[in-house]
């Protein structure tokens, strides 16, 4: 994986810190299998859409940056799922919001090209189409930092959002925050190469499960506070 694709404003999972440095839990865990291997890391933030263009064109290795597996296994090749991560919906504590149904005629946020998006426009088993057909407006944004001042500020009732990214929101904002107990879904996060290449995910695979051997992959878990969603054990 000498060159990794990510969002630069996923936080926890990739996102520049306040030194200017690029961060994150899957930047770190992909630090530390460059290390194994011997392999330099380059961090590439692109606008997400771009992603599958860079991929296929072999300019970068693989997609690590909370990547949704679920309903992708046609187009990748996936490591081993290493994030169990559902999608959720983000309110105001008092806004009086309580369940998804609440939602009906509401101004709803999420992330552009996310799975968030991708779950509320599918009519499939599993998709919210449904619901997002009750909301009074569905808004895209480029990155959930200026959803969140979106929702501060009022002019957004809620966001559909990944718990991680939620957590992570919420905790560095305070309080005034809530997150909806009943889930859109449940997904996992996988590192996604391009679809053929094995070779490569077999060697991140078996690095992954030396790095949780070793207890790195429970230390950064911690230091993210997303002990509870990572699933290599």
């Amino acid at each position: 994986c000498s060159s990794d694709l990510f969002d630069a404003e996923y936080p926890p999972y990739g996102y520049m810190d306040e030194n200017g440095e690029y961060t994150g839990f899957d930047l770190e865990l992909a630090e530390a299998v460059c290390k194994l291997e011997g392999w330099e890391l380059v961090k590439k933030p692109i606008n997400w859409d771009a992603k599958d263009m860079e991929l296929n064109s072999g300019a970068i290795d693989c997609i690590w940056n909370g990547f949704t597996m679920n309903g992708r296994e046609d187009e990748y090749t996936f490591s081993t799922p290493y994030v169990d991560n559902s999608q959720v919906i983000v309110v105001a504590e008092n806004s009086g919001i309580n369940t998804p149904e609440d939602l009906a005629g509401k101004t709803v946020g999420v992330q552009a090209a996310s799975a968030a998006l991708e779950l509320l426009q599918s009519d499939e088993k599993d998709g919210q189409k449904a619901l997002a057909d009750t909301f009074g407006a569905l808004n895209e944004f480029a990155d959930y930092n200026t959803a969140f001042t979106e929702l501060q500020a009022g002019a957004l009732d809620a966001l559909a959002i990944d718990i991680g990214v939620a957590n992570y929101q919420i905790k560095s904002r305070g309080e005034g925050y809530k997150i909806l107990e009943e889930t859109l879904n449940t997904e996992q996060y996988a590192i996604a190469f391009k679809k053929g290449d094995q070779e490569l995910r077999d060697v991140v695979n078996a690095d992954l499960k030396k790095l949780t051997e070793d207890g790195t992959v429970a230390k950064l878990a911690e230091k993210y506070e997303i002990s509870d969603m990572v699933t290599l054990k």
